[in-house]
């Protein structure tokens, strides 16, 4: 997504040097909640708190998407799985109301949520939300911003494979920047110690539904837990995965590119497992990697762009306690949406079956931005 011309942030170089003094520090917003009342969130000093919560869902949130309105960033939406056997793709606007007649019920199990832009599909640019549903074996495609199906229910993953091997859950889409190709890299329950994830080319099919080829697997797995988070780095061309319990795995997400792991990187200090990662960019090659620290309720900060001597090295800077419990997947766009968040926004899930808005300068806290 594009960068605000008028917000800049810290060179890595300054920022590995305000991480030594920084440690675990954290903030405490001053924003109020705005959306609907929930049940109880962590508090205390240093907790940072949303400025807005959404409407519960009815089962068990797990994962949002931020769709970015390019026409109109006041509109966008966010896109939020129900992870049950009778669960939805709930659709929120920034002031977190579910939008009247946009949500899809009767998912089964859907996990992950990825948008993708501007795909061409019927002879049009589409913009369209991708999701895994586990109990069947598929990913389904909704179009954006109507929520209408983009599949014929075909799209199945990790064909040939056992059946406790087939259950997708986490899903990212890469975009490659050389020719706008855009591919599907989905994640499973469990699955090989080598090859767990799969990555699909996306394309019209010619009816302007979506079909996917494969076009690789890759990725090792510890086998001690299950791999469900999937983050892509498009301008700089790499995937990272949770590998629960052990850290976060980084590859190349052009397949061309090759298989072999670039970095295990956020493998010590984290209460329990490794989940949501998301990815806020300050420009072309900066930014911070953030990786939810489910046990602790917090986020910890990465430097996108590693360190000067090593683009692979990825030293923890600080971690964010929020209010969000037990987050899972998260979500993070560094485009102004509307004077609420002006330097873009920051979505986690909370486990009261909400979602929780937060304003990036709250997450980033003035601490670092004191060493712009």
């Amino acid at each position: 997504m594009p960068v605000s011309a008028n917000f800049r942030f810290p060179a890595v170089a300054g920022l590995l040097a305000a991480a030594a003094l920084l440690g675990t520090q954290c903030h405490q917003s001053v924003s109020g909640v705005l959306g609907t009342p929930v049940g109880a969130l962590n508090t205390g000093p240093g907790v940072v708190q949303p400025v807005v919560v959404t409407s519960p869902v009815r089962y068990d949130t797990d994962d949002p998407a931020i769709w970015v309105k390019p026409a109109d960033p006041a509109q966008s939406l966010v896109i939020g799985t129900d992870k049950a056997s009778d669960g939805g793709l709930y659709v929120f606007d920034l002031q977190g109301k579910e939008v009247p007649g946009k949500t899809v019920h009767g998912l089964k199990r859907p996990n992950n949520v990825d948008i993708g832009y501007g795909l061409k599909l019927g002879g049009r640019p589409t913009d369209f939300a991708l999701v895994t549903e586990r109990e069947t074996g598929l990913l389904r495609a909704f179009r954006l911003p109507d929520m209408q199906p983009l599949d014929h229910g075909n799209l199945a993953v990790f064909a040939g494979a056992g059946i406790g091997d087939r259950m997708p859950m986490g899903v990212a889409i890469y975009t490659r920047p050389a020719d706008g190709a855009q591919f599907a890299v989905v994640g499973r329950k469990t699955g090989p110690r080598e090859g767990y994830l799969a990555q699909y080319r996306l394309a019209d099919d010619g009816t302007g539904q979506l079909q996917m080829t494969l076009v690789r697997q890759f990725g090792t797995w510890s086998g001690k837990k299950e791999i469900e988070s999937i983050a892509v780095d498009n301008e700089l061309g790499f995937i990272y995965y949770s590998d629960e319990g052990v850290g976060v795995r980084k590859y190349y997400a052009d397949p061309a590119r090759g298989n072999q792991e670039l970095a295990l990187f956020a493998r010590t200090g984290f209460a329990e497992d490794h989940e949501g990662i998301s990815i806020y960019k300050t420009g072309a090659l900066t930014g911070y990697l953030l990786v939810s620290d489910q046990g602790a309720s917090q986020f910890r900060f990465f430097p996108r762009q590693g360190t000067p001597a090593d683009p692979n090295a990825h030293p923890e800077l600080r971690a964010v306690k929020v209010a969000a419990h037990f987050s899972d997947g998260s979500d993070v766009t560094n485009v102004p949406l509307n004077p609420q968040f002006p330097h873009g926004m920051f979505v986690a899930m909370s486990d009261n079956k909400t979602f929780h808005y937060y304003r990036w300068e709250d997450m980033l806290g003035p601490d670092l931005k004191a060493v712009q």
